[in-house]
């Protein structure tokens, strides 16, 4: 019997130890969790306030809007990488040898998704070449829409119909670009069919009248109103009148109702096809 108290006291004295250096272990591996969670969280707030701080001074300077969004993504990158290395330190992890990881990890990546690289690289042109700034109306990548950020790898435009739309940086850099907002206004492209009883020139005089009424028309260069082709219901006008780019719905619709409103104002007959058919005697 006193062989086994002796086993077992010689058991505990053995394991004591083990458990005080494990116990030791998980409180000190416990408080750096918990420091690494306070130090990201208090890095966040930092680097978010940083963020607040350059955003409003570079807008205080009247700063570029698009330079601003490209420049706010990539030192907002660059702080959480920074943040990211300064808590693996923490830990006792050999920084040199994360950044020589991260960089192989990186070769690794880049190979695998070369895209993110032609995306990056295009990103870059469209902030230097400038085809379209933040707040224009474009048809980019096949979008149509007003650009709302071009960040490093994506350009966020918001369509039409309000759907946010993220379109690829290459997509748009390698196909064509419109900018509807670059020049100081656009043409309306309209028709008006006439039939075949209605003297064109009447209609174009009345019509030319009816366009100086309608608000954010430009007077030059003046509105086009001529005889665009002739049809089995009559003569067509082409109906172009211009204006900024921001009224060309405005400007669209009420062209439409203008012509509706003098057409029938100056009652003419609604236009209708007339075909002439030719019997053939036996």
């Amino acid at each position: 019997m006193q062989s086994f108290f002796s086993n077992i006291k010689f058991v505990m004295e053995t394991i004591q130890p083990i458990l005080e250096n494990a116990g030791n272990l998980i409180v000190g591996a416990g408080l750096k969790i918990i420091s690494a969670i306070i130090l990201w969280l208090v890095g966040k707030q930092l680097i978010n306030f940083a963020m607040r701080l350059l955003v409003s001074n570079l807008k205080r300077t009247q700063f570029d809007p698009t330079l601003l969004v490209y420049i706010k993504s990539t030192v907002s990158v660059l702080l959480n990488i920074v943040l990211v290395v300064a808590i693996l330190g923490f830990f006792g992890i050999e920084t040199t040898s994360f950044a020589a990881l991260l960089a192989a990890a990186g070769v690794a990546i880049g190979a695998a998704w070369s895209g993110l690289l032609a995306h990056f690289a295009a990103g870059a042109f469209l902030v230097i070449f400038r085809p379209f700034s933040v707040g224009d109306f474009v048809t980019a990548g096949g979008v149509t829409g007003t650009v709302e950020e071009i960040g490093l790898f994506v350009t966020t435009i918001n369509t039409l119909d309000n759907v946010r739309t993220i379109v690829a940086n290459n997509t748009i850099f390698s196909d064509t670009i419109q900018n509807f907002s670059s020049n100081p206004y656009r043409r309306v492209d309209l028709v008006a069919q006439l039939n075949h009883g209605v003297e064109p020139q009447d209609a174009i005089a009345r019509l030319r009248e009816r366009l100086a009424q309608i608000p954010n028309i430009i007077t030059e260069p003046a509105p086009d109103l001529e005889i665009l082709e002739f049809n089995l219901a009559g003569p067509v006008l082409a109906v172009r009148p211009y204006c900024n780019n921001d009224h060309y719905w405005q400007v669209y619709f009420d062209t439409n109702r203008a012509i509706r409103e003098t057409f029938g104002a100056a009652n003419y007959p609604a236009p209708s096809e007339h075909l002439v058919l030719h019997q053939v005697a036996n």
